[in-house]
């Protein structure tokens, strides 16, 4: 009997403990199953429709993303292109006309026209060329074999009544007879007729020689108003147009 009343009493009591964890002050000691500062997670099913749409929505892929600015915004004005750079007047280049003097016979004459003239050009330069100068017009008899046979032709001229005759001895026109040199043509044509007629082979033939020309090239500014005659006193020199330096 006492063991059935016991039995009942922890039944009871088993009971009484259960329906007080059960229905006893949950507010006041329950946990938080979360951290402070960290939201709850709640189920899709628990969130309103909208939510839940938005929730499930793709998300846009990241190069579109990156993109989307990129398109929306407006594309960088192009920058003014740079302007001309303007010219501050005529081209130098184009303002001068220039002029060869000469030629002159010395140096010394080059030089006193190049002092002559300093003031009006705007550039000078001297050059020396070299050209053929004719020396004169020789009349001759040619060269003969041998020494001895040029001065038995030299009696004959003698004999002839040809005077005014030279035997070379010497140099490239050894045992030639020189009959003369003659600055003019004419004269010495005349010397030539003269001996061909005494029954003598006589010849003429121009000599040259060459010799240095000196030259001033000169640049000026205003070519109608450069009056070099005025300054330059040397014979026989001229003027000419010329390439620019």
């Amino acid at each position: 009997m006492f063991l059935r009343l016991l039995f009942v009493l922890l039944v009871a009591l088993n009971i009484a403990v259960g329906a007080w964890l059960l229905l006893g002050q949950d507010g006041v000691y329950a946990r938080s199953v979360t951290d402070p500062g960290v939201p709850m997670l709640h189920l899709l099913s628990e969130q309103p429709p909208a939510a839940a749409a938005a929730a499930t929505a793709p998300a846009p892929p990241a190069s579109a993303a990156a993109a989307a600015p990129a398109a929306s915004a407006p594309p960088p004005a192009p920058s003014p292109a740079p302007s001309p750079p303007q010219n501050s007047g005529p081209l130098r280049a184009n303002s001068y006309a220039c002029i060869a003097i000469g030629p002159f016979a010395t140096p010394q004459d080059l030089r006193n026209a190049r002092a002559a003239l300093a003031a009006q050009t705007a550039r000078m330069r001297s050059r020396q060329e070299q050209t053929t100068q004719t020396r004169g017009w020789w009349v001759y008899l040619p060269a003969s074999a041998s020494r001895a046979q040029a001065l038995a032709l030299a009696g004959r001229l003698e004999a002839a009544h040809v005077g005014e005759y030279f035997v070379v001895g010497s140099g490239d026109q050894s045992n030639t007879i020189s009959l003369g040199l003659f600055k003019d043509p004419a004269n010495a044509r005349k010397r030539r007729d003269e001996v061909v007629a005494a029954g003598f082979p006589a010849q003429m033939s121009e000599r040259v020689e060459t010799v240095p020309e000196y030259w001033l090239d000169v640049a000026v500014a205003d070519p109608g108003r450069f009056d070099w005659r005025r300054r330059v006193r040397a014979e026989g020199v001229g003027s000419h147009s010329t390439g620019c330096f």
